[in-house]
Formats: structure tokens, sequence, C-alpha cells
């Protein structure tokens, strides 16, 4: 049974993904809970029968009290004992059926499934996202948000239906009671219930913002301390101890503000809500005791009518407490869409193809890219690369190195210009077979938290295993990945290698980020200080296993280190955003330019960094 309700709706069904969700509330909802809409329905026709049978139930009391008054104990019974039965059955057996498929469409069919839809497809929309997006924002609020918005549209779908429809229903119906039996019993219910209107509309006018500032600084303080968490290496190294925690302290201060004026609006809601109730109470039983002692009532309406008054009594408080928390989790909501309603700038074209790679040739043409600024950047770069050419890039820092490979990776699209590859405009295909053409090694690879095997196969899920081992071997990795151990006492290729990769040393880092690569045997390399993190031994081993590997492949090579791309075909000297000089390495120091000037200050090896 259980099983039926939960498979009832799939969270992880096919769909349309849109780049550019809603960006306000009432349509942001709609958009992730419309799967739910038959579920909706169905679950608000339970909320409303059973709060009619709580209703009936009152209803019946006061007819039973009545019944007494008119019978003698002796033929009570007799007089109404089918009657009885016939509650009795339905009492016992529909109403706990009624309530039991109220709970499961709630408990089984809805609530897990609605935060689990909403994560997963926040996630893949989060995922979708360009780097730059994730540049500008700090990872452990983007996470807080990922995962405190899809409990918070849980909770709102449930207190529509466990609370919003069923106390709608239940007022309803005790108007409808009340004014059956004398109209005049359904005013102080009338007053009571525009009074308790009027106090949750001031309440939820408050509440919504307040809400969504308490997520908000909450998300904050998650954000630094996971900075801080995240680069603990740095934290130790500089001894900054102290300043991280007043780091997290001003953002957990501010937190413990904003919950606290969050929290008048509930106290004050509180006070108002008990006046509110006491006169419900002494007004409803009062009318109805003055009805009863000048003969105009009988003795049941005025059960019926206690009964009433002391059950609104009772549920009043959670009704209130339910709106208001339904308001408090739309702040929530609403601040979490801050991060899942952002829209996606990189995205495919509707008609973008799978590329079509034969040659790998890559052409810039005319590239201007200065990520929405004046300065920095790419002013006017053309460059054509042909296939199998390799080619060194060099410049000082901030020249626009990385930027020109962000282009031709496509996390950033170029402001102007145009970047093909075999002729195939970068933005004119998808951005999954754009990448599948290219591999890159970075200077800092950071690991996923997850087994070596894992990290490697990230290159080639399905690669064989032969094809495994000759990768790892390649990027010389077989020597201390056997030796490898994790907490768990996982060894060698299963043993889990850290957050990013931190139980491990910076060169077996960068190992195992090379054998991902050449794993991944792309046609097109991208090596940004592929081994400066190594020390001269196993580079020089490296060096070759790379020479070999780049043999019949496009390469890029950032270097900073300007003895590893010698032996490069061209050189291309970026400077301010422009190239300035381009030829093979004796050529650019027989030239007397930038180039000459960079390896003569070299110190080491390495690029001297300091500007004009």
């Amino acid at each position: 049974m259980f099983r039926f309700f939960e498979n009832l709706l799939n969270p992880y069904q096919d769909y349309c993904a849109e780049d550019r969700p809603p960006r306000t509330l009432r349509p942001f909802l709609w958009l992730y809970l419309r799967p739910f809409r038959y579920l909706f329905i169905f679950a608000a026709c339970t909320s409303v029968i059973v709060a009619a049978m709580e209703v009936a139930l009152i209803w019946y009391l006061g007819r039973v009290v009545t019944l007494m008054t008119e019978s003698s104990p002796s033929a009570f019974l007799g007089d109404h004992g089918v009657e009885l039965a016939l509650v009795t059955v339905a009492v016992l057996i529909v109403r706990p059926l009624l309530q039991g498929l109220d709970v499961l469409l709630m408990n089984q069919s809805m609530m897990p499934n609605v935060g689990t839809l909403v994560r997963y497809r926040a996630h893949r929309h989060v995922l979708g996202q360009s780097v730059g997006w994730f540049e500008n924002d700090f990872a452990g609020r983007i996470a807080n948000r990922i995962m405190q918005t899809p409990p918070a549209m849980g909770e709102v779908v449930f207190q529509v239906f466990d609370a919003i429809a069923f106390s709608t229903a239940y007022f309803i119906g005790a108007l409808v009671m009340l004014y059956g039996v004398d109209a005049r019993l359904s005013i102080p219910l009338l007053i009571w219930i525009a009074l308790f209107a009027a106090l949750v509309v001031w309440t939820v006018k408050r509440i919504g913002p307040a809400a969504k500032a308490a997520s908000d600084a909450r998300s904050q303080v998650t954000a630094r301390v996971v900075d801080s968490y995240t680069n603990i290496h740095s934290v130790k190294m500089f001894d900054h101890h102290e300043a991280e925690l007043d780091y997290a302290v001003d953002a957990i201060e501010y937190a413990r503000s904003t919950f606290q004026r969050e929290n008048r609006l509930f106290t004050l809601m509180d006070f108002g809500l008990v006046t509110l109730n006491g006169v419900l109470v002494v007004a409803l039983v009062g009318v109805s005791l003055a009805m009863w002692i000048n003969g105009t009532a009988e003795l049941g309406v005025l059960a019926a009518a206690a009964a009433l008054a002391l059950r609104i009594n009772g549920m009043s408080g959670w009704i209130m407490w339910a709106t208001t928390s339904f308001f408090r989790e739309l702040g929530i909501v609403s601040e979490g869409m801050e991060t899942i309603a952002s829209p996606i700038d990189v995205v495919d074209r509707a008609d973008a193809k799978p590329m079509n790679l034969k040659q790998a040739s890559i052409e810039i043409q005319d590239v201007h890219h200065h990520y929405g600024q004046e300065k920095g950047g790419l002013n006017g770069v053309s460059l054509s690369i042909q296939p199998g050419e390799k080619v060194g890039l060099v410049g000082r820092s901030g020249a626009g190195k990385s930027t020109l490979i962000k282009l031709i990776l496509r996390f950033y699209d170029a402001e102007q210009g145009r970047i093909l590859i075999d002729g195939q405009d970068v933005q004119s295909v998808t951005q999954k077979s754009l990448r599948a053409h290219i591999g890159v090694v970075q200077q800092e690879n950071a690991l996923l938290h997850r087994t070596v095997r894992e990290n490697v196969l990230f290159g080639k899920p399905d690669a064989t295993e032969e094809e495994f081992a000759a990768a790892i071997k390649g990027a010389v990795a077989d020597g201390f990945v056997t030796d490898l151990v994790d907490q768990d006492g996982n060894q060698g290729l299963e043993a889990k290698v850290g957050e990013r990769g931190v139980k491990l040393s910076g060169g077996q880092r960068q190992r195992i980020s090379l054998a991902r690569v050449l794993l991944k045997n792309a046609p097109i390399l991208i090596l940004d200080e592929a081994t400066a993190a190594l020390d001269s031994e196993v580079e020089a081993q490296i060096q070759d296993a790379l020479f070999a590997y780049m043999e019949d492949k496009t390469v890029i090579a950032i270097a900073h280190r300007l003895s590893t791309i010698v032996q490069m075909d061209r050189i291309v000297v970026l400077d301010k955003g422009q190239i300035v000089e381009v030829g093979t390495h004796d050529d650019l120091v027989a030239a007397g330019g930038l180039y000459a000037d960079l390896w003569s200050r070299q110190s080491g090896g390495f690029l001297g960094q300091e500007e004009e």
C-alpha cells in the first residue's frame, strides 16, 4: 500500500527544462509543482471531506444531547439504536479510512516527492550555470539554498492541504451548521473569522519579508563557514583562526537579530490570538446560553455551540501557526529563488548541433571580451591554429591567456568576434559536444571527494581496464597510488582523495588530473602550467609522456615556465589583451621584444609577474 502511494508520481520524470525560470513567486511555484496538480485536486477533496466530517461530529453531539432530553433512558436505545449504530460505523470505519487516505496522499505521495523533485530540478538548473556565475557567488550559499528551498516548498504544500484547505472547509461548515440551527448563532463566528483574518493579514504582511531576511542571513552564515572550511589550509597557515571566527560571528549575529525580529511577530500574533479566542468562546457560548434560557433553543444547541467554540479555540492556534509557517516558508522559497531562478546565460542555441570534428583546427576572429567592464580581458585577438599544431601561450598575469581559454571552452560567450573549431562556431554547437573534444589540464586541479578510480574515470566513464591502467601509468601515478589509504580503510585506486583532493600532495593531484585527461584522449589539448606542481624528475617523465600524447593533437599550452614550451611550433605572446608577438622560441628571442625580455627575467625557469 505504501509503495503504491509513494510511486504515484516519479520526481525524476522527463520535463522541458527552462533556462530562464520565472523570477516571481507564483509562476515559479507553479513551474515546479505542476506535476502534482492532479494529486493536489484529490488531496484538496479529501481535506474538505475530513473537515466536513469533523463539523458533522460536533453537530451530531448536539443532536444526541437533544435526543436525550426528548427520550427516557429506557426508551433511548430502542428509539435511536439503529441511528447510533450507523454513526458508530461511520466514526470507527469510514472516518479512519478517509483520514487515512488523506494522510497517505500527504505523507507518501506528496511530501517526499515534492522535495525530491524540487531538489533534483534545482540542482540540474544550477549545474547548467556558466563558470562565471559560480565565480560570482559563495559555493556554500548556493548549496544552502539548494538544500533549504525544497523542504520549504514541501512545507508550503503541506500547510496548504493540512491546515489552510482543512480550516477553510471547517469554518465554512461551522457557519453552515450554526446558521442552519439559528442564524443568530453564526454572527459571533462571522465576527471572529473577520478579526482572525485581519490578524492573519497583519502577520503575513510582516512575516514574509522577515522570513526572507532570516533565510538570507542563514545562507550568509553557511557561506562564510563553508568558505573557511574549504580554505582551512590557508586559515591554519596564516594563523587566522580568530579572524575567521570573527568573520563568521558577524554573520551569526546578524542571523540572530533577524530571527529575533521574526519571532517578535509570532509573539504579538500569539497574544492577539489568545484574546480573539476568549472573545469567541464567551460570545458563542453566551449567545447560545441566552437562547436556551429564553426557550428559543434546545439544550443540544448549547452543547454543540460550546463544543464548537472550544474546538475552534484549540484549533485556531494551530491554524494561525500553520498559516504564518506557510508564508514564512514562502519567504525562504523567495530567497532560494535568487539562486534557483537565476537565468542561464551561456546556453545552447535552439538549432545547436553536435560538433563534427575531423581536423581540430582553431580559428579566433577579432575576439573581444572584458567581462562586462571597460578594461581587462581580450581586445581584438585573432589567431589561426592549424590541425595538429602546438602553440605556446605566454604573457604577464592579466594579459588575457586564461580568458582566451575560457572562451574556447565556452565558459563565457565572447562579447564580440567568433571562435571557430573546424569551421564551426563554438556558439552554434552543443556545449557537451564541444567540451567532449577538448582535454584540459590546469595548474590547480581540484579533485572530487571520491576514489582515485572515480576521479580518473571522469575523463572517460566507459573506459576499459587496459585504457585506465595506461592512463595511470602515462601520468606516472602508478607509483604512489598503490600506497594510498583513506580513513575507511580503502586502499589504492579505491581510496578517497578528500575534498578537492586535499589528502594528496600538489604533485599527486596533478598526476591524477593528467591521467584523467590522458584517458579522455581528446583531439584538442589545453595545458595550463600542466607540470608546474611536479618535481623535476617526475616532470621530465611526464613531459616525455605528454609529448608522445600530443603527437597527433592540436595543443595550446599556457606557460609561465618558458622552458616547458620552447619546443612548440609557435609561441604567441599576449600583452594587455592583445597579441604582440608570434614566432618560434629562437625567432622571438632573437627579435629582442617582450618575449625576449620575459625570457631574460626568468628566475628558476618561471615568468616574471611584474607589470610594466
